[in-house]
């Protein structure tokens, strides 16, 4: 089915008050009413100016079509939004008719559904016949690498979008704790229910969703669930294969440093990494550092030269020709 806008049928613009709505509707069914326009089409467009009416000049039926037609041009193909949508009835459309429900657009019934029921007509007329849940909230957050590894509780600050009185959509500033989850990983998403968009008619608000981000830290980087370091150590400690404090997000663990480590670029720590059903591992990529000689530790790397019988680039030499 076509979408109708409802806007654009009245004349006004989306941020059109009720008294402009008021306004627009009276002067085009004074203009439009099969009683005193002699137009072709009068009869089709009166009808279709009462139902953009009905559907605008009430806050929360407003509020709906704003929310599931935010993003549908005028006579485009429209999917109804799935949820319980509760029909209106008949009703007074506010310019001294009775609105027939049979009346009403395919499009009308398919966003606000049709009469249901016997007995009054105006008991299911009025606010809160139609009921939707509110739309989910995506944003994101930025967190310590740390709070990932041990879980944590943050105090976070977002805009949300909340129903005026006059059926527009505001947002309004709101703090929320969030609980960090222990094994959490950048891009993965923490589900807040009922922290989104407000529900119309009574429905139940949405979920807030926030995408987590990692702040950056100086020493680790994290790659899914594993993370990586860069360790320095000492000419000294990577020929003779010293132990060493490394850092890891639980503490500081010994290292053995393989003799000879260039050959391994880096060593694996099993289950130092996230947390989590399978837990991440740690990479400690090593750095051998040569600090600056003098004195007494010049004339031992002279002495090593001298002893020396490695040829520490024989590797490349038949690479390079």
């Amino acid at each position: 089915m076509e979408f109708k806008d409802y806007y654009k049928i009245l004349g006004v613009e989306r941020g059109a008050s009720a008294d402009e709505l008021k306004r627009a509707y009276r002067k085009l069914a004074r203009q439009y009413h099969p009683d005193v326009s002699k137009a072709a089409d009068a009869e089709a467009r009166f009808k279709e100016m009462k139902e953009a009416y009905e559907v605008l000049k009430d806050p929360e039926k407003r509020a709906a079509y704003d929310q599931y037609g935010k993003d549908w041009q005028s006579g485009q193909d429209f999917r109804p939004p799935p949820g319980d949508a509760r029909g209106f009835g008949n009703r007074d459309s506010g310019f001294g008719e009775r609105v027939d429900p049979g009346e009403f657009s395919e499009f009308f019934e398919a966003m606000f559904g049709r009469a249901r029921g016997g007995g009054d007509p105006r008991a299911h007329a009025g606010r809160g016949a139609f009921r939707a849940a509110g739309q989910p909230i995506d944003a994101r957050i930025r967190i310590p690498l740390t709070d990932a590894y041990h879980g944590a509780t943050r105090q976070l600050s977002l805009d949300i979008p909340r129903l005026g009185d006059d059926g527009r959509m505001r947002t309004e500033r709101r703090s929320l704790n969030v609980k960090i989850p222990r094994g959490v990983t950048a891009g993965q998403r923490i589900r807040l229910e009922g922290q989104g968009a407000p529900g119309i008619g009574g429905g139940a608000a949405g979920d807030l969703f926030l995408q987590v981000e990692f702040e950056p830290h100086p020493v680790f980087r994290a790659q899914g669930r594993d993370i990586h370091v860069r360790l320095p150590i000492a000419p000294w400690e990577a020929a003779l294969g010293r132990t060493v404090q490394a850092p890891t997000l639980g503490g500081w663990v010994e290292l053995k440093i393989p003799t000879g480590p260039a050959g391994r670029k880096s060593l694996r720590l099993k289950g130092r990494g996230l947390p989590g059903k399978v837990a991440g591992d740690q990479f400690v990529e090593l750095e051998v550092v040569v600090p600056s000689a003098s004195g007494a530790a010049r004339s031992l790397y002279e002495q090593l030269e001298k002893d020396s019988s490695i040829d520490v680039r024989a590797d490349i030499k038949d690479l390079v020709k």
